[in-house]
């Protein structure tokens, strides 16, 4: 008897000593630098925080005996101060991860940041070509979409269903540069022409001058190489100004539901997007999508499920390495291919480049559509290795060839 019991307290003792153990591990941390209250909050911000929080729940809330601690910042779409909030997670608060960083210019100034520290950040919000070509780097992973395959995916379709003259409007900075420049090749590429383009600044509230511009042009298509909150602004004041009636076709480069949702589908319908998720495709998006609903009260972009599924991969991986050092954990997450409600078969690449299947969308009238967020109707999947820009045209130096 006595043996027993000393068994029984030996055991209990072991079991105690451990969870003081785990207590006294530090938390594994990982940080957003995201829009949380300007032109792209919709697409990423508070939505992106959640997403995240989502994925450590649903893994466990802790891995390789420490806490996961999710921590969020606000860039205000500023380039300087992601630069300095990713400075401060990395060096400061211990963070062993980044996600999402909205906007390509704030991402391209947190992945330098980044990279010096060897530390991995997976994109989710920005777009820029140039975080896989220029910008890349061995812990750099690009998740959702890029500016190639928007425009693959989208200029390509319009191209060959007769929209072959070309007009941009562009945010001038580096992802609405890159837009009009991907768009700009496919279009030409593929027999149309492009007759001009303007430049107009981020988060413009008048588009007036520079619509007028695009309608002068006489081009079948105005290309709209901008996002957010400059996408529904653009859209709603062409609509006002009869350019879409008068038969100019408005493409937006980049659009998500919540930008659909805010224009509404009677200024909407019609229009030609590409997407990398759509939460009404499959039984699968949608068992996330009414999940995540729950808590948000509106459906995920394609960013935020996107920041689901890549940090639930990037803590699958620190479980089978055994460790959070960056080198041994990004070489499982290149090793291992992603199978989920986001990706079916995605791989990342040398380059950084998570490959998976785009969607071409056309946006429902609303005669069509059964209730909110039933917008999109599907015209086709693009796989991956067409969508995206292959490894001979990349231009990361970590690419052999």
């Amino acid at each position: 008897m006595k043996s027993i019991l000393s068994g029984i307290f030996a055991a209990a003792f072991a079991l105690n000593a451990s969870a003081a153990q785990a207590q006294d591990k530090p938390p594994l941390k990982i940080g957003g630098i995201l829009d949380m209250s300007s032109l792209y909050a919709d697409i990423t911000g508070p939505g992106s925080e959640t997403a995240a929080k989502m994925a450590v729940e649903d893994f466990g809330g802790e891995v390789l005996g420490r806490k996961i601690q999710v921590l969020a910042a606000d860039h205000l779409n500023k380039a300087d101060l992601s630069a300095n909030i990713a400075r401060d997670m990395l060096d400061n608060q211990g963070v062993e991860m980044i996600y999402d960083v909205a906007a390509s210019a704030t991402a391209l100034a947190a992945g330098e940041i980044a990279k010096a520290r060897n530390k991995i950040v997976m994109f989710n919000g920005p777009g820029s070509i140039r975080l896989t070509n220029e910008a890349c780097g061995p812990y750099t992973i690009h998740y959702v979409f890029d500016t190639y395959g928007q425009a693959n995916v989208t200029g390509l379709a319009a191209v060959k269903s007769g929209l072959d003259s070309w007009f941009f409007l562009t945010a001038d900075y580096a992802f609405g540069q890159d837009l009009e420049k991907d768009t700009s090749a496919v279009v030409t590429k593929t027999g149309g022409k492009v007759l001009g383009a303007v430049r107009h600044p981020l988060n413009t509230s008048d588009f007036s001058s520079f619509l007028l511009q695009a309608q002068a042009s006489k081009a079948k298509v105005i290309g709209l190489a901008n996002a957010g909150g400059d996408t529904i602004n653009a859209i709603k004041q062409a609509a006002e100004f009869g350019i879409t009636k008068g038969g100019q076709k408005v493409s937006p480069l980049l659009a998500f539901v919540t930008d659909i949702d805010s224009i509404g589908l009677e200024t909407a319908q019609g229009l030609l997007l590409a997407e990398a998720f759509y939460w009404d495709l499959n039984d699968d998006t949608r068992a996330f999508s009414k999940r995540f609903m729950e808590r948000t009260k509106r459906v995920p972009t394609s960013a935020q499920a996107g920041v689901y599924s890549s940090v639930t991969h990037y803590l699958k991986a620190v479980k089978a390495a055994g460790t959070t050092d960056a080198a041994a954990v990004i070489k499982v997450m290149k090793e291992t291919p992603i199978n989920d409600f986001f990706a079916k078969g995605g791989k990342i690449r040398e380059d950084g480049r998570m490959v998976h299947d785009m969607y071409l969308f056309e946006v429902k009238k609303p005669s069509e559509s059964k209730g909110r967020w039933d917008d999109y109707k599907l015209l086709a999947t693009v796989p991956g290795n067409e969508a995206f820009q292959s490894l001979e045209q990349s231009r990361c130096p970590l690419v052999k060839k």
